[in-house]
């Protein structure tokens, strides 16, 4: 891949109600095959601003498949394989921090795996590849982000910790003490491997989180009413729209590959000999790891 022949193609990965985006041109919902089965749903392409962009709903139209069910790989393979060089991760979550309210959107800069019943490498026996992580989120992104953010007046927190929890179920009382004893910030359910496979994948990755109530750790936890949350997840979505008309613009203008290393992350991250990787996983990963294969 070169920064100056192939230029950003921003991915939106988000919940409902994110991709009635206001301004996209020429928007169509194709269908995506990959060699791990069925992305979550349809991709919906289209321009915005002259920005190449594509969206695709994580639990699918209609919020149908659970965070454990995810499709991960198909879903990073299919955002890659129609050309997407970032990845913008919009997502719900709950906060373990009293100064992060819901409404508060949190840009996250690292990320603590809790979830145990996921597929979270492209890369398995056969073709074995070990990338970085210790920086798992593309930092000018983050910047773009906090722009926007910032230009909306959207409340927000720039660098916080994700735990990624399995669920379906919320974390008990005691878990939620232990989340807040090692610093985590938020936690939510879809962000792992999400972000794992994107960095294989060699594209630049962030998140929003999007903070709709407190986790049962806060005293007032129990009183929040199910149409209060409701309102806040409304409320989010409006304003995942705008900022995502707003940032997307703000990252068209790179020139060369991403300074932090995610655009060339398997560079040197294959260690299965050529003479006996084998052919039919090397072939699955065509779209993901083509360029060094």
């Amino acid at each position: 891949m070169s920064g100056h022949t192939v230029p950003p193609f921003i991915g939106v990965i988000g919940g409902s109600g994110v991709y009635e985006i206001e301004g996209l041109d020429n928007p169509r919902w194709e269908k995506v095959e990959t060699p791990f089965g069925d992305p979550s749903d349809e991709i919906l392409r289209g321009s915005l601003a002259g920005v190449e962009m594509a969206f695709l709903p994580r639990h699918g139209r209609g919020h149908r498949i659970p965070p454990s069910e995810l499709n991960y790989r198909a879903n990073i393979d299919a955002m890659k394989r129609v050309g997407c060089t970032e990845i913008l991760s919009l997502s719900a979550c709950g906060s373990l921090k009293a100064e992060y309210p819901p409404g508060m959107f949190v840009l996250v800069d690292q990320f603590v795996d809790r979830t145990f019943a996921r597929t979270k490498s492209f890369f398995t026996t056969g073709c074995v590849a070990h990338v970085g992580f210790g920086h798992p989120v593309c930092g000018r992104l983050g910047d773009a982000l906090k722009e926007s953010l910032d230009a909306l007046d959207i409340p927000n927190a720039r660098g916080g910790t994700y735990l990624a929890m399995e669920g379906p179920q919320f974390s008990t009382l005691a878990e939620s003490e232990l989340y807040r004893s090692w610093g985590c910030d938020i936690i939510g359910m879809t962000n792992m491997p999400e972000a794992k496979l994107a960095r294989e994948a060699e594209m630049c990755y962030a998140t929003v989180a999007m903070v709709t109530d407190f986790d049962c750790w806060h005293p007032d936890h129990d009183h929040v009413t199910v149409d209060a949350i409701i309102a806040v997840l409304m409320g989010n979505a409006e304003k995942a729209r705008s900022l995502v008309v707003d940032a997307i613009p703000r990252l068209a203008g790179r020139d060369s590959l991403c300074r932090q290393g995610c655009h060339t992350a398997l560079d040197n991250a294959i260690i299965t000999h050529p003479d006996v990787r084998d052919p039919a996983v090397v072939a699955s990963l065509d779209a993901v790891a083509g360029r060094v294969l």
